[in-house]
């Protein structure tokens, strides 16, 4: 099930990648836009249905053809904006994670 999901879906898939390590459990790792791991969600006993969903519910964009264009508001996702979480006082007080930088610091996401 993820041998056809790999091969079938993930061309379908905007930011979303297959790396290949000999011997390893199929695993879905997220970055954040700086490349920070964020998470790893085991693959193996999920169905290729099942792996669809989960990433479509993270919020990947999944094109109608793999070459299809990705609309605008689609082309840092699944990556959610964080002003609307922060107070003004945990964005000065946070410096490491300003949200607006991220995409500047990343426009060929």
């Amino acid at each position: 099930q993820v041998k056809a999901f790999v091969t079938q879906d993930i061309p379908f898939y905007h930011n979303l990648e297959m790396k290949h390590l000999p011997g390893a459990d199929p695993e879905l790792v997220l970055l954040s836009l700086r490349y920070e791991e964020l998470e790893r969600i085991p693959l193996s006993d999920m169905t290729r249905k099942e792996i669809n969903q989960l990433v479509q519910e993270l919020g990947f964009y999944r094109k109608e053809t793999p070459d299809a264009p990705v609309p605008e508001e689609f082309q840092f996702a699944p990556a959610k904006s964080l002003p609307i979480l922060l107070t003004p006082q945990a964005s000065t007080a946070d410096a490491k994670t300003p949200p607006k930088r991220d995409k500047e610091e990343h426009p060929d996401l």
